[in-house]
């Protein structure tokens, strides 16, 4: 069986109708893994026996006739930044090279037990500070479609070992874009859910709401699959909601009404190759859910907002482990976290009075329209060694996260929103489109995001990963 044939979502149904062994699917991962990864850099760590065990556990539980969970059998990856009990988890930081968690985080554990077996660990730079994949333990996630370009940061380990066939289904993590960037970059899916669908109990700042766990995959029923596993409320999370949706297995017939916008109103700069590569993929857009208009919601003060935002929670975080070690830490965790040394009480207060409004404004917008489409990068993957972004387009970048305001201003406003493949050339270097919409409404979301990968937004695999010579 050409296992790289099939979904996720596939493969799960054929685990358990007894098509499938899981000890074959693991089995032909890890042969994937050590094919590729030794050029890719995706892997931290991986668990081979570990993953054996499982296999023949899940395996031996299908003879018996025993229930099943939805993932019953299937390998996942974990970002490097989340608990895993008994793997090394070092979140990309010399600090932590040799931590091995005693439980797992929430997430996994519920993965765990949808009958999901983790495989390994993905890379990430330092504690997932920045929107390149490299950290000095592991080095550079190189991009799979040109290996001498980024992954994008900081699930790139997930998204490459996705991308590449290396795992079916990988977790990730997103603060400012880390899921998002990385999936544009990589030509897979890369979901973003509304805050609180995945309960993280384990967070210190349990009513922010700038960072979520959320999902990489190579297409849309496979990201929704393993959302439905990890998502749930948790009494120790105050930000956490229950949600139920149906999987978006048929996508929506009714015509949509979609708004687009290139830099919601020059918000950010971007380059022309991405303005150009928008352009193309509005037509398909169009082609695919219905008429759009070219009107965006206003988000003037945003980008500062998440930048003082950010700074504050990276200084109360992680301020006593740069004063204390900064020696030993990357130089631009360091410079990140420095930003919030001096924000005080009323800046803060500040940027949230303007995240308030710029919320409401969004909300107000999205009452108008199903879905806001627009870019998932300011620009397309660069060179891995240049690690920063100054310049887009001629205009001078303020700040190391400027390039990534079309996603960080999602971020700051908490509505869900899904990254899809938006190159629809195989040869060409991969572009991504966001598609968002209104808190909880992830159902719609990923039914307008199902139809748009049928219309052709959807995974390639990478020349060095293709299944068979020249397939794309």
């Amino acid at each position: 069986m050409d296992m790289l044939k099939h979904s996720a979502t596939r493969l799960a149904e054929l685990l358990r109708e007894d098509g499938l062994s899981s000890l074959e699917l693991v089995e032909h991962c890890l042969d994937r893994i050590r094919r590729l990864d030794d050029e890719l850099q995706a892997f931290v760590s991986v668990d081979e026996e570990g993953a054996r065990r499982r296999a023949e556990t899940c395996d031996a539980r299908r003879r018996r006739g025993e229930p099943l969970g939805p993932l019953h059998g299937l390998p996942v990856a974990i970002k490097d930044v989340t608990a895993t009990a008994g793997l090394r988890t070092t979140q990309g930081s010399r600090l932590l090279s040799d931590h091995v968690p005693a439980e797992d985080a929430l997430s996994v554990a519920r993965l765990k037990r949808a009958g999901a077996i983790v495989l390994g660990k993905t890379n990430t730079p330092e504690f997932a500070f920045g929107a390149v994949c490299t950290n000095a333990l592991r080095g550079p996630t190189a991009n799979p479609w040109d290996t001498r370009l980024t992954s994008g940061g900081s699930s790139g380990g997930s998204a490459v070992a996705v991308a590449t066939g290396m795992v079916p289904l990988a977790q990730g993590t997103d603060f400012g874009g880390s899921v998002r960037t990385p999936a544009a970059f990589c030509g897979c899916v890369g979901l973003r859910p509304t805050p609180g669908v995945i309960a993280e109990p384990s967070r210190p700042l349990g009513w922010s709401t700038l960072a979520t766990q959320g999902v990489l995959a190579r297409g849309v029923e496979d990201a929704a699959l393993m959302l439905a596993a990890m998502a749930g409320e948790h009494q120790d999370d105050p930000s956490s909601r229950g949600m139920a949706w149906p999987a978006p297995s048929t996508a929506l017939e009714r015509p949509l009404k979609v708004a687009v916008s290139v830099t919601l109103g020059d918000a950010y700069p971007v380059e022309p190759e991405v303005r150009a590569a928008f352009q193309d993929a509005v037509a398909g857009l169009e082609a695919a859910l219905g008429p759009v208009a070219r009107e965006h919601p206003d988000v003037g003060g945003g980008v500062e907002a998440f930048k003082t935002l950010r700074a504050a929670e990276s200084w109360l975080t992680f301020g006593e482990l740069v004063r204390d070690h900064a020696d030993r830490l990357t130089p631009s965790f360091v410079w990140n976290v420095e930003q919030g040394r001096h924000t005080g009480a009323e800046a803060y207060l500040r940027a949230e009075r303007t995240r308030t409004a710029l919320y409401r404004r969004f909300f107000a917008f999205l009452s108008r329209f199903d879905v806001l489409a627009l870019p998932a990068t300011s620009v397309l993957a660069f060179p891995n060694a240049q690690e920063e972004v100054w310049e887009i387009d001629g205009q001078r970048c303020e700040s190391i996260i400027d390039y990534l305001a079309c996603t960080f201003l999602i971020s700051l406003v908490g509505f869900p929103v899904v990254t899809l493949p938006a190159s629809r050339r195989p040869g060409e270097k991969r572009f991504g489109i966001q598609l968002v919409a209104r808190p909880g409404n992830e159902a719609l979301l990923l039914q307008a995001a199902l139809r748009l990968e049928r219309q052709g937004f959807r995974h390639h695999w990478p020349p060095l990963a293709a299944p068979n010579a020249g397939e794309s």
